[in-house]
């Protein structure tokens, strides 16, 4: 493959010949120069705050108040702020996890963190028994951890001929030890529970909704409207009818929501109500949406990060990128004259290209990716450097100018091959590393470097060489003081 790459490199070369050799290579480098600045326009247009059209808009949060507005960079939790929670399999003795039982757990909880409206959550698998799951700005952090973690099913219990009040805490043919748990854990008293001994049968469980969304009910107060499957409301009709005027006890984790009395049939929707608060009932409608997770997990480590504190950190990486970036560009100049100045412009297009992707694509933007960005500009610049020192090589050995730009970026293309792709190589580890073990640090690091490099084989190759041309051009008079000058000879 990596022949074949530097013969490709080699057919962009513009080889010694003949007048009309040189001009139908110019008239190529203009075409080159052109689609670079259209991609520049484009690029500049996506990174400047300016409204965009809805299709350009990735996000729906950034959609939902206006088709027109700007694409803004998808932080991660720690610029954002939010909180990070470990889940783990909470197994008892000698109980073992099932095949597919963690995947299963992963999609349920990410189905439930994005139902709670997080925005650029992240939920990925640790190892065979953990799952990590981010959640950038969030409001109630111990609300949305009940929520992802909770194994409870939501029930449709008959009562037996018993009245049932809510907040009663039952054992169900699903829960049998509903009870005994309660009363182990001291939220109930054994006094609190008249039907300690008893095991009510359930008649439906959650499978049955299509729908729960939460509403408010005549009075103000949210209550949460489901919808019924086809197999499900001709259930649920069927015991609706044969039960009119009974109790029909809504239960979850063995505690009676609510206990309302079936008035009439019921066929396709309904409606739970109960004294609970808007979080409550929107974390009851996420669970009744997406269903019980297929093992118990526990919280074994929670790491809360301030908005504040993400907002220094985006202020300390700009400060030091700006910095950085300033000294390159001193660096480059001074060393190489003009010809740092071209690699300063093309480096200035390179930074604008991966903010560009950046927001479109979107990519996650971390600490550590930033690291992983600033790093990947002085790459940028490392090709650069070895392509104009090629230059002052072939310009001692006698070349022209024009020839000396050509055979230095053919001749150092090999190497700035090898070096970029040993480093993506070394990204794509890290980036199985960070997915397969919950690092998302290190994952968001690999990710960055590794647009990073990419971008720059583009810009400081293709790019620095077309403005090289185009500076050139066909001078042919320029005498060897001026040709050793561009190059700080």
């Amino acid at each position: 493959m990596l022949p074949a790459l530097r013969t490709k490199f080699k057919s962009f070369s513009c080889p010694a010949g003949d007048r009309t050799t040189k001009e139908v290579c110019m008239r190529k480098n203009t075409v080159t120069l052109a689609v670079v600045g259209l991609v520049t326009l484009f690029a500049l247009y996506v990174v400047l705050p300016l409204p965009h059209p809805a299709w350009l808009v990735r996000s729906e949060a950034e959609t939902a108040n206006s088709a027109q507005q700007p694409i803004g960079l998808k932080l991660g939790l720690d610029l954002q702020g939010g909180t990070q929670v470990m889940l783990e399999a909470d197994l008892l003795e000698g109980q073992t996890i099932a095949d597919g039982a963690m995947s299963t757990a992963k999609t349920i909880v990410e189905n439930r963190v994005n139902g709670l409206g997080v925005n650029e959550a992240v939920v990925q698998l640790q190892g065979d028994n953990r799952i990590v799951v981010e959640l950038p700005g969030v409001s109630n952090p111990d609300q949305a951890i009940e929520t992802v973690r909770s194994t409870g099913q939501l029930e449709f219990v008959d009562p037996s001929g018993q009245v049932f009040e809510s907040g009663m805490v039952i054992n169900t043919t699903n829960r049998p030890d509903a009870v005994a748990r309660a009363i182990a854990s001291g939220t109930v008293t054994p006094d609190q529970v008249p039907y300690a001994d008893t095991i009510f049968p359930t008649a439906m469980t959650g499978e049955i909704l299509r729908e729960a969304v939460v509403r408010p009910d005549q009075f103000g107060r949210p209550e949460i409207g489901f919808v019924l499957t086809g197999p499900g409301s001709e259930l649920f009709y069927a015991y609706t009818s044969a039960h009119v005027g009974d109790q029909l006890a809504i239960v979850l984790y063995g505690r009676v929501l609510s206990a309302p009395n079936i008035n009439q049939a019921i066929r396709d929707q309904g409606v739970i109500s109960g004294q609970f608060t808007n979080e409550e009932a929107e974390s009851l409608a996420v669970q009744m949406r997406y269903g019980a997770l297929p093992i118990s997990l526990k919280v074994v480590d929670v790491r809360t990060i301030g908005a504040t504190l993400g907002a220094d950190s985006v202020r300390s990486s700009v400060v030091a990128g700006a910095i950085g970036l300033i000294a390159v560009f001193i660096f480059m100049i001074t060393l190489f004259r003009l010809s740092g100045v071209i690699a300063s412009v093309a480096l200035i297009l390179y930074i604008l290209f991966n903010l560009a992707i950046y927001k479109l694509v979107p990519i996650t933007l971390t600490l550590a990716g930033i690291a992983g960005f600033l790093l990947s500009i002085g790459m940028a610049v490392d090709a650069n450097i070895l392509i104009f020192s090629r230059m002052r090589e072939e310009l001692r050995g006698g070349r022209s100018l024009r020839l000396a730009v050509e055979a230095g970026f053919s001749r150092a293309w090999p190497a700035i091959l090898d070096s970029n792709l040993t480093t993506l190589i070394s990204c794509a580890v890290l980036f199985w590393f960070g997915s397969t073990f919950g690092a998302s640090v290190v994952k968001g690091y690999a990710l960055n470097l590794a647009v990073g490099v990419a971008i720059s084989m583009l810009t400081a190759v293709y790019i620095t060489r077309s403005f090289m041309r185009a500076l050139i051009g066909n001078r042919t008079n320029m005498t060897d003081a001026q040709a050793r000058s561009m190059v700080g000879m």
